[in-house]
């Protein structure tokens, strides 16, 4: 590949990657507010990484995560600040690198294999849900007091495992067309 071409493939990467972090950041909005917002957010990581792959996917939801924390209003309910990641559901927003990082990790065995390609997701989304809860566990206890782990997860996992498969999978379906359809406009 010659330099040209290798310069607008990463410009065309970055300019991808600074999308689907504005995207994450749409879905973030589109909430129904519980203990923990019922949003979008993992429909969009899991888009991201479906189109991008976890490398780029990954640094997507970084970008994402980074803007929240300089002030941009990009985290559910139109909040941002590095106040945000020191909730209760802030751990839910850092477990979303974690998230797309396993992805990321499975990439290469799961190249081809698509049970293999949502196994990394479901794995992945496993990862965030326990990072998320241990974090809501320790800011809950020094706020409010000790909870349970079957509370928190009553409270925190259980309600959004059915909605978040679904969403893996429309992001999954969407995300292998919406490949095909760049690919064929390179």
């Amino acid at each position: 590949m010659n330099t040209a071409t290798n310069s607008l493939m990463k410009t065309r990467m970055m300019t991808m990657t600074a999308v689907f972090a504005v995207l994450i950041a749409i879905c973030s909005w589109i909430s129904i507010p519980t203990a923990v917002p019922f949003t979008l957010q993992t429909f969009g990581i899991f888009l991201a990484v479906s189109v991008l792959g976890g490398k780029f996917g990954s640094l997507a939801v970084l970008v994402y995560i980074l803007l929240g924390c300089v002030g941009v209003p990009v985290f559910a309910g139109f909040t941002g600040g590095i106040g945000v990641l020191t909730t209760n559901t802030g751990g839910y927003i850092v477990g979303f690198l974690a998230m797309a990082l396993v992805v990321w990790a499975l990439e290469k065995p799961a190249r081809n294999r698509i049970w293999l390609q949502l196994l990394s997701m479901v794995l992945g989304l496993a990862v965030c849900y326990a990072f998320g809860t241990v974090w809501f566990m320790i800011v809950y206890a020094g706020n409010s007091g000790s909870v349970g782990i079957m509370t928190v997860l009553g409270w925190c996992v259980i309600p959004f495992i059915i909605p978040d498969l679904i969403k893996m999978g429309l992001a999954f379906s969407v995300g292998r067309n919406l490949k095909k359809i760049l690919r064929n406009l390179a």
